[in-house]
């Protein structure tokens, strides 16, 4: 699991401007794979529905990655005879792979990918690609399994569909509906950090990339489709099956362990310039506290049992003593993890000293509660002891809460929102390079009159004509490095603004 992503947080989302400018707003791509029956037919589909209904600039790109049939002379005779569509051909196979190679290059503001098939109904590719335009969203994603969604396939792939849904829910709690849909977007600063994180090259990544985003706290939109199952797919139900259980796994393992540094992902509060202006207000309390009663409750449990056992060789104060040190090891862990979100080792110790301290407190209350029952009673009831305890250990824990929460897992705040954002690769061969940093996004272009040509900038360095086919070791995009090229984030801010807002 890849884990070198640089510091530093997304900046606020904001809604990207139209204007004039050469760049296409949306960068539609099709990866396929010895698909020349199908590729001709969705090109031109696919084409004529933008054409007529997206009101921005965009491009299609083909990405064949290593083809074996005509598939190659086709999309590059339609990369010829089309302005907006872009022919890229990679040497090595893996849907996720080429995905990832052609978005990582692309300079288009929105990056979106749908199925060769076409299964999806291509109404839904405006309302999918809208909340990342206006900024309220990171990625879209199409749900088959949306209620309103109506969908056409057989009983087989339904019955997968839903039972592979009912697994990432389980084991990664993924909140998403639909990780296979063909029919996905997702903005490109976004992409820029996140694909970075993402390992696998096949059909896995998408449901990695969305679970990765999803643990992040990107927003996902989900857009119910109508979709009609391909008959003739070529994808092999078994292989695919077994490669998502072992992606599974594999995040999940790299979940728990807290490999992953995904609190770089975050998002500031909102695109309001008064949300970005509150200082020192806490934030997720009530989602905190209902961790933190949780874990508390089962904490209580464990030390009333730990000083049941200890009170059977031991003292009243040695007992209470020992069963509250294990029980406060294991709670600040519980709560560094569960409740305040922190992953990996960094930091553990000292969290760990500051919680024995929290935990001495505690021993102060509980002990001198214990303390105070013996001196009333000479001999007290050992349900009486417990009844005692719980109720300094309520006092204890209101307390250990606010110290969590204060001192030893404080707000850690805000980065600035103009951080710099590792999220390159080393290439090795010579037709592809992304060394120059892309520039900002400019203004939307609005979709040009037919006699103009849509392209206007080159895409990445390789593209001087719209027709031209690039050659690309999908290994140079893939190879887990991404470590030369540096991305300024800046946040897209509208070119208007109303003179009355009093903000």
């Amino acid at each position: 699991m890849r884990t070198d992503s640089s510091p530093g947080t997304l900046p606020a989302r904001e809604h990207l401007p139209a204007g004039d400018a050469g760049t296409p707003v949306l960068d539609v791509v099709i990866p396929v794979y010895n698909e020349e029956k199908d590729l001709q037919p969705c090109v031109l589909r696919l084409h004529e529905h933008l054409k007529r209904t997206f009101p921005y600039a965009f491009r299609i790109t083909i990405a064949d990655n290593a083809s074996t049939d005509t598939t190659p002379q086709v999309a590059a005779r339609l990369a010829t005879e089309i302005p907006e569509v872009t022919n890229f051909r990679l040497e090595q196979k893996g849907r996720g792979r080429a995905l990832r190679t052609v978005w990582s290059a692309s300079n288009a503001p929105i990056l979106a990918y749908m199925d060769v098939d076409l299964s999806t109904d291509l109404n839904a590719l405006l309302p999918l690609v809208a909340p990342l335009i206006s900024g309220h969203s990171d990625l879209a994603i199409g749900s088959r399994l949306a209620r309103s969604s109506r969908v056409v396939r057989g009983p087989k792939r339904e019955f997968i569909s839903r039972a592979y849904n009912l697994i990432l829910r389980g084991s990664l709690q993924a909140r998403f509906s639909d990780a296979q849909c063909g029919f996905k977007a997702i903005r490109r600063d976004v992409a820029q950090v996140l694909l970075p994180l993402v390992e696998d090259t096949g059909w896995f990544f998408d449901t990695e990339m969305l679970v990765l985003a999803e643990r992040a706290g990107l927003r996902i939109h989900e857009v119910p489709v109508d979709w009609v199952d391909d008959p003739d797919s070529t994808v092999h139900i078994v292989k695919t099956a077994t490669d998502d259980l072992k992606g599974v796994w594999r995040v999940g393992k790299a979940l728990a362990t807290g490999s992953l540094p995904l609190d770089r992902l975050g998002r500031p509060f909102g695109d309001d310039p008064r949300d970005r202006e509150l200082t020192n207000v806490p934030t997720g309390l009530a989602r905190q506290l209902v961790g933190f009663c949780v874990i508390g409750g089962l904490s209580t449990l464990f030390y009333l049992v730990l000083y049941s056992v200890f009170r059977e060789f031991s003292g009243s104060q040695v007992a209470n003593a020992l069963a509250l040190l294990v029980s406060a090891i294991a709670n600040t862990a519980a709560n560094r993890r569960l409740t305040f979100g922190v992953r990996g080792r960094g930091g553990a110790v000292r969290h760990q000293a500051q919680g024995l301290v929290v935990f001495g407190i505690g021993l102060v209350l509980t002990s001198g509660s214990l303390a105070a029952l013996n001196a009333a009673s000479d001999n007290p009831a050992h349900s009486t002891e417990l009844a005692v305890l719980i109720a300094a250990n309520l006092a204890a824990t209101v307390l250990r809460f606010l110290l969590f929460r204060a001192w030893v897992f404080p707000d850690r705040g805000e980065a600035p929102t103009g951080s710099t954002v590792v999220a390159a690769h080393s290439p090795s061969s010579p037709t592809y390079s992304t060394t120059a940093p892309p520039a900002p996004h400019a203004p939307l272009p609005q979709r040009p009159v037919p006699h103009q040509q849509a392209y206007g900038q080159p895409y990445g360095q390789s593209y001087e004509q719209p027709h031209q086919t690039t050659q690309v070791r999908a290994g140079d995009a893939a190879d887990g490095s991404w470590r030369d090229a540096t991305v300024q984030l800046q946040p897209v801010r509208p070119h208007d603004t109303y003179p009355g807002d009093p903000r």
